[in-house]
C-alpha cells in the first residue's frame, strides 16, 4: 500500500472539546494529524487528554499555551515557527494574542480515540469561544 495526500479542507470539521477548529488531515496506526484554528480574541477550555500525547507546530498568530501536571506549571509562548509537545495526562490551556488567529498543526500519538479523551479541568484563564460540542480531532 503506498501513501496517502489530502488538503487541507477549506472549513472546520469538528469543534474540540478545548472549543478550537479543527480540520482533520491524516492519520496511521501510530498517530494523526490535524490543523487547529483559535480565532483572534479567545481562550481555549482547560482539558487533559487521557492517553495521546501530542507535537503541536505553530503557523500563524500568536498566543500563549499553559500546562500543568499539578507539581508544576509553565506558560510558553506561540508564535510561528515554534514547535511544543503537550504529554499526556498534563492540563493545558492555550490563547490568542494580537490582531490575528492562532493556527498550528498537531500529531497525536496515538490517533484520537473519541469524545472521551479529554476532560474538562481548571486552568488559568476564563475560556472565551464558541460553543463546544463533544467531537475530537
Amino acid at each position: 500500500m503506498i501513501g496517502e495526500t489530502k488538503s487541507l479542507p477549506s472549513a472546520r470539521e469538528v469543534l474540540a472539546p478545548d472549543g478550537s477548529e479543527v480540520r482533520i488531515l491524516l492519520a496511521r496506526s501510530g498517530g494523526s494529524m490535524a490543523h487547529f484554528r483559535l480565532p483572534q480574541g479567545q481562550v481555549s477550555q482547560a482539558v487533559r487528554h487521557r492517553s495521546v500525547e501530542e507535537i503541536w507546530y505553530v503557523l500563524s498568530g500568536s498566543g500563549e499555551m499553559w500546562q500543568s501536571d499539578g507539581a508544576a506549571s509553565a506558560t510558553f509562548p506561540l508564535r510561528p515557527g515554534v514547535c511544543l509537545t503537550i504529554p499526556a495526562c498534563v492540563a493545558f490551556q492555550f490563547r490568542t494574542l494580537g490582531p490575528e488567529a492562532l493556527t498550528a498543526v498537531a500529531i497525536t500519538m496515538p490517533p484520537w480515540p473519541g469524545d472521551a479523551e479529554a476532560e474538562p479541568v481548571a486552568g488559568p484563564w476564563e475560556p472565551r469561544h464558541g460553543s463546544l460540542n463533544k467531537a475530537g480531532p
